[in-house]
């Protein structure tokens, strides 16, 4: 019955969050936006898989900066007017009590009509408990205790969900980030002695060996996501044994799946659980190894899903020079046949779109004639959204000879102070009103918006502090709608970047801060030594960071726009067909599929 009109699953991926539309309020940024590309990627592949993530009744959160500060307030939204309930309840043990899971259900469908589940569980069910009900009200809850149950639904409850629906031929368990880094105890519990119909982890899990963990291993695929530290969820032994239970600890333990304190760290444990580990850039792979180096960990650079973020002139100019671009993103490679009027008359439509679409959400009125940059991502201190602003009075001596637009759109998690004061300086340069910069931040950063950013912007600026960076897509995507990138060397942005071809790199690192094309220093290669010790950086970053920007800005990028705006048009072609067609969801989709499915699933 669950499965009508689908094929049956062999593969399962579990990610915290999953980005499907902006109307399923059930993602906050990158990772959901991630995973989001990679269901869609794979119903496009005809791949055989399903996945699981929750349902947030009240969302991340509803964003509003009016007032010079940013203000949040609980989504509001109707599951039952956008998904189907399935008929089927699971019971989970959290915190020693039953929890009754019901699950709601999307679905993806791929170019040729290949169709992909998704489950969202959801605790808000008539006899649970209050508190219980309230598990999966918000995303990524701050307090330790609620996040760890949050995650217990996905890890215990999510193959529990798949088992009552029939699923039995899944082979390969997905873990998209430490969040579901549970789903292989749930494996190893039903191994060893079998979840009874409530969903309890059994005491005989501590009779496990490493056979039985070992069986478990080879069907689980680990990937990490940051090599920032505090991305990585640990929590305190009181914490984990008042969710979990000390016998599932115990056993935890036996297997060195604990910190030495006992510290329940869900990187670990995903890694420790999993078959084949990866990291979402050559970069990140280096900074991971470093950071956990008893595991072997490997490289799967992410990628974006091209259907869903080739703006609609974008889409029609593909539409009509690369025939089976939405069938395959490699396809895009052949961008270089497209002339540059008609690229250029398509980022005109973007660009006005974006244009009106800014006034209309912020009362800014910006000019398609203008120079517009594009900052848009999740706040948080080490990507410095705000570094562009640095020196407002040099930024309107640039502004003199080479007006300036600058568009900023992101959240800063509600518990995170700086970022929230990050937000702050941002609005208060808007209230200034800079000579020559026009500046508009708009609200509620989703998929919408990010698509119109990303293709109407003409050059696109990122700016995190090496290293601390996994991968970025943002950039990924201006590249598919023919913007080039002007970033600090981190990420993804290591293998795209080519200095005056796909765009333009700056720091205190990179030679290409001058507008070099001498390559990549030696620190920025991915290499086998790794990155350097401090893998956290600085939060501020390097204090000259924002002089190489603006000289940059100043010397290479405004006089490519307003001298000779064929040098633009034709970088944006360059990176549709350097980057766009390997930066692609189906590249990394692939990639997953042979190196890591195909090999759980004895291929």
């Amino acid at each position: 019955m669950a499965r009508t009109g689908l094929v049956p699953l062999e593969i399962a991926y579990y990610s915290m969050e999953i980005a499907l539309d902006d109307r399923l309020p059930t993602f906050s940024g990158g990772l959901g936006v991630l995973a989001g590309d990679h269901v869609r990627a794979a119903a496009d592949r005809g791949l055989p898989l399903g996945a699981v993530t929750l349902l947030y009744n009240h969302g991340f959160f509803d964003q509003s900066t009016s007032g010079g500060e940013q203000r949040d307030a609980p989504v509001r939204w109707q599951p039952s007017a956008r998904l189907e309930e399935l008929p089927v309840r699971v019971v989970v043990v959290i915190a020693g009590r039953r929890v009754e899971v019901r699950v709601w259900r999307a679905i993806v469908e791929g170019v040729d009509g290949h169709k992909v589940p998704v489950h969202l569980l959801d605790t808000d069910v008539e006899g649970n408990a209050p508190d219980d009900r309230r598990i999966t009200d918000r995303l990524y809850t701050s307090e330790p205790f609620e996040r760890l149950r949050q995650e217990a639904v996905l890890g215990l409850g999510g193959p529990l969900v798949l088992d009552t629906l029939g699923h039995e031929a899944i082979s390969v368990h997905h873990l998209n980030e430490g969040h579901g880094s549970l789903v292989p105890v749930a494996l190893l519990a039903r191994r060893v002695a079998g979840l009874d119909p409530a969903g309890a982890l059994p005491g005989g899990l501590i009779r496990a060996g490493e056979a039985d963990l070992e069986a478990v291993r080879r069907r689980c695929v680990f990937t990490t996501h940051t090599p920032v530290p505090a991305g990585h969820d640990r929590f305190p032994p009181e914490v984990a044994e008042a969710v979990l239970g000390m016998p599932v600890l115990d056993a935890l333990r036996s297997f060195g799946c604990l910190e030495e304190d006992g510290t329940l760290n869900m990187t670990i444990l995903g890694m420790r659980c999993a078959g084949f580990v990866n990291a979402v850039s050559l970069r990140h792979r280096d900074v991971t190894r470093r950071m956990f180096p008893s595991q072997h960990v490997e490289a799967v650079t992410n990628g974006v899903h091209g259907a869903t973020w080739a703006a609609a002139a974008t889409a029609s100019l593909f539409d009509r020079r690369l025939p089976g671009w939405r069938r395959d993103g490699t396809q895009l490679r052949y961008a270089m046949d497209i002339p540059l009027d008609e690229l250029r008359a398509a980022h005109g439509q973007n660009k006005r779109s974006l244009c009106a679409d800014v006034r209309r959400r912020t009362g800014v009125s910006f000019r398609p004639d203008v120079l517009t940059i594009g900052i848009a991502r999740r706040f948080a201190a080490y990507k410095r959204n705000d570094l562009v602003l640095s020196d407002v009075d040099r930024l309107s001596s640039i502004a003199k000879s080479a007006p300036l637009q600058l568009v900023f759109a992101g959240k800063a998690h509600p518990g995170d102070g700086e970022a929230k004061a990050m937000i702050r300086r941002v609005l208060s340069v808007i209230d200034a009103r800079p000579s020559g910069v026009t500046v508009a931040f708009v609200d509620n950063y989703g998929m919408d918006l990010g698509r119109l950013l990303c293709a109407g912007s003409d050059v696109w600026l990122n700016t995190p502090v090496p290293p601390n960076e996994a991968s970025g897509t943002s950039g990924m995507k201006a590249a598919l709608n023919g913007v080039p990138s002007l970033s600090t060397l981190d990420g993804w942005w290591i293998e795209g970047w080519i200095d005056g071809v796909t765009g333009w790199a700056f720091g205190t690192s990179s030679s290409a801060a001058e507008g070099s094309a001498d390559g990549p220093p030696d620190d920025a290669e991915g290499s086998a030594d790794g990155p350097p010790d401090d893998v956290e950086g600085s939060a501020d970053g390097p204090p000259d960071d924002a002089d190489r920007l603006y000289r940059v800005l100043e010397e290479v990028v405004a006089p490519a726009y307003y001298e000779d705006r064929d040098v633009l048009t034709a970088m944006g072609r360059r990176a549709i067909a350097l980057n766009a067609s390997f930066f692609s969801a189906h590249r990394m989709v692939d990639e997953y599929d042979r190196r890591a499915y195909r090999r759980a699933l004895g291929g």
